[in-house]
C-alpha cells in the first residue's frame, strides 16, 4: 500500500470513528441527559466534520451508506439534549411543564383574575420530542440526499403546524429557541456525510 493511499485509508477511518462515536455518545445523551455526553457527541461530530472536510478523497461508496446511517443518528438522537440544553441555557427553568411534554401558558382573558386566584393555565407546544424526531430526520436526510431546499420545507411546515400555539411570548421563545438549536445540530450532523461522501 503506498502513502496516499493509506492516508485516504487513515482519512476515512478517523471519519467513521467520530461519527461512530458521536452517534453513540448522542443516543447517551438522549437516554441519559447529562451535558457531559452532550458536549462529548458535540465535540467528536465537530471531529467528524474536520476530517471530512479535510479528507483527500471521499469515502468509497461501500462505507456511504454506514455513513449516512450514523448521521441520522447523531442527527435524531443528539438534537433533542442540544435543543434542552440550549433551552435551558437561555431561559433557565421559569416555564412549568405540562403533562404532556408542552409547557404551561397563562391563558389570555380580558377579566381581572380575582384576587388570590391563580389565572388559568393552557399546554401548548404538546408533542416537542416527536415532533423534534421528525424534523430532525428530514432535516438530516434532505441534506444528505443532495436535496437541501427540503430544509425549507420542514421549516415552514413546523411552523404552519405551530403558528396557532405561538401567541403566548414564552411559547414564541421556546419554538425559536428549540426548533433552531435542533435544526443546526441536524444540519452538522448531516454535513458531516455530505463531506465525507461528496
Amino acid at each position: 500500500m503506498n502513502v496516499v493511499a493509506a492516508i485516504s485509508v487513515a482519512g476515512w477511518t478517523v471519519i467513521l470513528g467520530a461519527l461512530a462515536a458521536a452517534a453513540v455518545l448522542s443516543v447517551l445523551a438522549f437516554l441519559r441527559p447529562r451535558p457531559m455526553l452532550l458536549w462529548a457527541a458535540a465535540g467528536t461530530l465537530g471531529l467528524a466534520i474536520v476530517a471530512a472536510s479535510t479528507a483527500a478523497d471521499p469515502l468509497p461508496t461501500v462505507a456511504a451508506p454506514l455513513a449516512g446511517l450514523l448521521g441520522l443518528v447523531v442527527a435524531v438522537f443528539g438534537g433533542s439534549p442540544s435543543a434542552a440544553t440550549a433551552l435551558r441555557l437561555a431561559m433557565g427553568t421559569s416555564t412549568p411543564p405540562g403533562a404532556h411534554g408542552g409547557i404551561l401558558v397563562s391563558v389570555r382573558s380580558d377579566e381581572p383574575a380575582a384576587p388570590g386566584i391563580a389565572p388559568a393555565r393552557r399546554e401548548v407546544l404538546r408533542g416537542g420530542l416527536t415532533i423534534g424526531i421528525l424534523e430532525r430526520l428530514a432535516t438530516a436526510g434532505a441534506i444528505i440526499a443532495g436535496f437541501p431546499e427540503g430544509l425549507a420545507i420542514v421549516v415552514a411546515v413546523k411552523g404552519v403546524g405551530r403558528f396557532t400555539e405561538l401567541e403566548a411570548p414564552e411559547a414564541r421563545e421556546r419554538f425559536i429557541i428549540g426548533t433552531f438549536a435542533s435544526l443546526i445540530w441536524a444540519t452538522a450532523a448531516a454535513l458531516a456525510v455530505h463531506l465525507a461522501v461528496r
